[in-house]
């Protein structure tokens, strides 16, 4: 990593703000948009972001964090598959939908399995002090990428979830410019849900 991107850029509340951290935040609130909008290149967008932001996480000790960038980046290869080429199971296009009774139980499942899953898993083998508070975060994206991927709409109310504890996770962390990403994002979360409302089909599986 070339010494300007760790170099700060400017000091937020005693706390020093990486080039870095400036860049992946610019990326990641152009890729937001972009996913408002139905637009696909917010995917490779994601790509770049993810990866900026896995050295921003790591550094901080944000392990389950970190990680996660190196899966949105891989997923961000299959979400924008599905945009561009994606079917329901009906062969119907890949449109903005609401889950189906079922998809929501299934989902709901996955984010009480996901999140304890990947918080012990974060306890067990490494030293973040704050499993739980990672691992919610981590755990729910997981569940919101794969939503987000299949144009469900309920995909907004995982991020905004997300985006609300990740606040409080990066106060502790003193990631300051972050802190205000995703305070933007979680009000972008409604803001997204209302977009995707407008442009809803019926349920799907």
């Amino acid at each position: 990593m070339p010494a300007f991107f760790s170099a700060p850029a400017f000091v937020l509340w005693g706390a020093p703000t990486s080039w870095l951290e400036v860049i992946a935040a610019l990326l990641a609130l152009a890729m937001v948009g972009c996913n408002m909008r139905e637009i696909h290149w917010g995917w490779p967008l994601a790509i770049v972001s993810s990866l900026l932001y896995f050295f921003v996480f790591f550094e901080a000790r944000i392990y389950g964090d970190a990680s996660l960038q190196i899966f949105f980046a891989v997923v961000a290869v299959w979400g924008w598959f599905q945009w561009l080429l994606g079917h329901r199971g009906d062969g119907a296009p890949l449109r903005v939908a609401r889950l189906s009774s079922r998809g929501m139980a299934l989902t709901l499942l996955a984010c009480a399995i996901a999140w304890p899953a990947v918080a012990l898993f974060l306890r067990r083998f490494t030293d973040t002090d704050v499993p739980w508070w990672d691992g919610f975060a981590t755990g729910l994206s997981l569940v919101g990428q794969f939503l987000l991927g299949r144009k469900f709409i309920e995909n907004w109310w995982v991020w905004l979830a997300v985006n609300m504890v990740s606040i409080g996770l990066f106060i502790h962390k003193g990631l300051w410019l972050t802190v205000g990403l995703y305070a933007v994002f979680a009000a972008l979360s409604v803001a997204g849900y209302l977009a995707w409302r407008r442009r809803l089909a019926p349920s799907a599986a």
